[in-house]
């Protein structure tokens, strides 16, 4: 909202790089790791459910940035970049999503890595295309968003909510 649609470009393409490296790493290291050993997906959903309902109890308790300031720190392209590779390259959704979701959607016993190419290829463009798509959502909502900073922590906290509730009904390992 600060940044306009142009940053978050960079904000972006920083974040597919991190979910390229991490789908990467999941199905070529750790996606051996996790079929032989499921309880430890079944450890890591709770740590994540856990992590989902603090970050709701945070975001719903934060006070809401002030939109309406004109104060704005520089930040280079490369800040913006690296901004995106960290949040997403640290999230433990990211983690947590490719090696539940991609293996499901490959056939290990042919060619599998001209799959993962094709899923990642996928996978990359739509998420970048999501991304942007939210960038420009947000530039669109800027004048509800300024005059309802409280009412968007709140729709956030319920939907990470929501995500974690949905978590514990559906994933059994």
């Amino acid at each position: 909202m600060n940044y306009g649609v142009q940053k978050c470009v960079w904000t972006a393409l920083g974040d597919v790089t991190a979910n390229l490296t991490q789908a990467t790493l999941v199905i070529f290291v750790l996606g051996t790791f996790f079929s032989d050993n499921p309880n430890f997906l079944n450890i890591f959903k709770w740590i994540g459910v856990i992590y989902l309902f603090y970050l709701a109890y945070d975001v719903y308790q934060s006070k809401p940035k002030d939109v309406n300031s004109k104060i704005f720190s520089s930040k280079s392209f490369f800040s913006f970049f690296k901004d995106g590779f960290l949040v997403a390259g640290t999230s433990p959704k990211a983690w947590l999503f490719f090696p539940l979701i991609f293996p499901q959607f490959i056939d290990f016993n042919s060619n599998y890595v001209v799959q993962f190419f094709i899923l990642i290829t996928t996978y990359i463009v739509l998420d970048f295309i999501s991304l942007i798509g939210y960038a420009l959502l947000a530039q669109k909502l800027i004048i509800w968003i300024k005059a309802n900073p409280k009412t968007i922590n709140t729709i956030s906290a319920s939907v990470l909510v929501i995500i974690a509730l949905i978590i514990i009904a559906t994933q059994q390992y």
